[in-house]
């Protein structure tokens, strides 16, 4: 048989096809490698894209749930914040009901503690993390922080001190008053001094809506007050040690520029809160014609003579109480005792009835029952009529001495109505019956601008002030029957302000009465007739105004001088004679460049009330 048809090519070995194998194999894997299809990349990198949008993803939703959380968060607090708003809005309106229910005669007692749950409620936002965090917020947060603030001081003012304070007075100790008031005060000393200082700041905020601005500006006028208790209280009522007070009873019968003769001195003690009388003095007791040594300006020894410092009595001529503190002290010390003074007080007899509302009537040694209804015309007038002052002064001076210590003890003890005291003290500054000066000079500065001070206003910027002020040089009381009326009229033209300021005073007693006045009520110059009574009358222009022109009306009204300018303002001084029934009128122009502040008028406080109009430009 033939043998199998055989390839005329020889046949590979073995090796050759292993080679020929492993280089197939890495060929077709090459190729794979390199395979590159149209419209899709290769499987690597597709792979780490995809991962890197899962990141995104990723990081997407976390953003989409942080927001989500965030605007809950801001959703629950805003409700948080609405609901503690409306709880703080509530609280404060009742509040509001409570003082105003007080104002109207509603019992301290009752109603003081109700006053200050409702204090304590609106204050709680004190510690509200929320409520505190949200006061960064602009805009909004000044009015939340103006809310807090608010609240806490009304706080502060009822539960720290308004509610001890009454718990003290209802207390069986005889403890004086002002004593258990003094550690009260200083244990919330701070908290006051920077809740005032807090209020005032905000105060100032251009951001405050009209309730929360209305609500902060009440507030900020009882912390301008507490605010200097706290730092000052303490250390005016002797906690740090025994401090001397001069009180000056000013005698508005005789009138004298600030009020009226400064005919009767006291020298009180307050040590921790307690209030002594030590000693008493009159007029009589110090030397005339001798002056203290005081440095008093040229200008006002022009104005009122040397007798501004060597006679007790005029020592409130010039309308500067720091003036007259440093007189009188002067004089207490050279003729009485040289006594360490750490304030000098003055008041009248108009201050001191309105005082009696809240004290109630005070017995005296003379068997009188005074009241606040016949405080004035007693101290004024009976007691002229009953005692003649040049035969028996000591009788006089005994009855003065009898009302001070009666109402003394009225006031240390804590014999009276809070709410009525209050009231009167606030007449008696705003009316100027009652003054105060004191030695330490960061208390001094600190009244420095309020009416207490008694002190012109330096400047125009607050409100520009003009001074009418008499001072009556017969030696006489007749200033029971005086009455004066005064018209102050600012006229503005471009950038000019003219003052017109005019004064009449009447002398309102018929002939026959005069002449049965006791003798130390008619004149006592031997110059004139009893029945004939010579007033100055000092008028003082605003800062930064000169005299443009003067005038006068009556029998005897002259001008004595217009040259003088005295507490940095120009003055035009007059002079009236008056018998009874005769009027004196006397005008004084002042003209001034710039801006003028609210036109406001200081005068002497008669027994008779001044009457007239303050008319400023509209």
């Amino acid at each position: 048989m033939p043998a199998p048809h055989a390839s005329s090519e020889p046949a590979p070995s073995r090796r050759a096809r292993r080679e020929a194998m492993a280089r197939e194999e890495a060929s077709g894997a090459e190729r794979t490698q390199v395979i590159d299809v149209p419209g899709h990349e290769p499987q690597a990198p597709r792979a780490a894209d995809e991962r890197g949008a899962d990141d995104a993803a990723r990081r997407r939703r976390r953003i989409r749930k942080g927001i989500i959380i965030g605007l809950i968060v801001l959703l629950v607090a805003g409700a948080w914040l609405a609901a503690r708003a409306l709880i703080v809005k509530s609280e404060v309106e009742a509040a509001q009901r409570v003082i105003e229910h007080v104002q109207d005669g509603g019992t301290l007692e009752v109603s003081v503690p109700i006053l200050g749950e409702h204090a304590a409620n609106a204050a709680s936002v004190a510690v509200d993390p929320v409520w505190r965090l949200a006061e960064f917020i602009p805009w909004a947060g000044d009015n939340l922080r103006g809310v807090r603030l608010a609240a806490e001081s009304l706080d502060v003012l009822t539960n720290k001190l308004a509610v001890p304070v009454l718990d003290a007075r209802s207390g069986e100790s005889e403890e004086p008053i002002l004593q258990k008031l003094v550690p009260v005060i200083e244990d919330n000393g701070d908290k006051l001094k920077s809740l005032a200082a807090d209020v005032a700041g905000i105060q100032q905020s251009g951001a405050l809506i009209g309730p929360v601005r209305a609500g902060v500006e009440q507030v900020n006028q009882v912390m301008s007050i507490a605010g200097p208790l706290a730092e000052f209280g303490p250390e005016l009522l002797g906690a740090n040690g025994p401090r001397n007070y001069l009180l000056v009873f000013q005698n508005n019968a005789e009138s004298v520029g600030l009020g009226g003769s400064a005919a009767s001195q006291t020298l009180v003690r307050a040590e921790g809160g307690a209030i002594d009388i030590t000693t008493q003095a009159s007029s009589a007791d110090y030397q005339e014609f001798v002056p203290v040594d005081v440095d008093v300006d040229q200008s006002a020894i022009d104005l009122y003579s040397d007798y501004l410092v060597h006679h007790i009595n005029t020592s409130s001529s010039r309308p500067d109480f720091p003036t007259m503190a440093k007189i009188t002290t002067a004089f207490w010390q050279r003729d009485i005792a040289p006594d360490q003074i750490d304030g000098v007080i003055s008041i009248d007899p108009i201050a001191l009835g309105k005082i009696l509302v809240a004290t109630g009537p005070i017995q005296l040694s003379t068997g009188d029952t005074m009241t606040s209804d016949n405080a004035v015309q007693l101290l004024l007038s009976d007691v002229y009529s009953r005692w003649n002052s040049y035969e028996s002064p000591e009788i006089v001076d005994q009855f003065f001495a009898s009302v001070a210590e009666q109402v003394f003890g009225k006031l240390s003890s804590g014999d009276f109505a809070p709410q009525a005291m209050a009231s009167a003290v606030r007449d008696g500054i705003n009316g100027g019956n009652i003054l105060f000066w004191s030695a330490n000079g960061d208390v001094q500065e600190q009244i420095a601008d309020e009416r207490v001070a008694g002190v012109l206003p330096t400047d125009n910027e607050e409100e520009t002030a003009v001074g009418v002020y008499f001072r009556d040089e017969s030696a006489s009381k007749i200033d029971y029957y005086m009455k004066s009326n005064i018209d102050v009229t600012q006229t503005c033209e471009a950038d000019t302000s003219r003052f017109d300021v005019q004064t009449t005073l009447h002398l309102d007693i018929d002939q026959a009465a005069a002449e049965a006045l006791p003798d130390y009520v008619k004149s006592g110059n031997p110059n004139w007739s009893p029945t004939t009574f010579r007033t100055q009358v000092y008028v003082y222009g605003p800062p930064g105004t000169t005299i443009e022109s003067v005038a006068v009306e009556g029998e005897e009204v002259a001008l004595k001088r217009d040259d003088v300018v005295d507490l940095g303002r120009p003055v035009a001084w007059f002079e009236t004679y008056l018998n009874p029934s005769e009027l004196a009128k006397v005008t004084a122009t002042f003209v001034g460049d710039g801006e003028f502040g609210p036109l406001s008028l200081r005068s002497t406080p008669m027994v008779q009330p001044s009457t007239g109009a303050v008319v400023g430009c509209e």
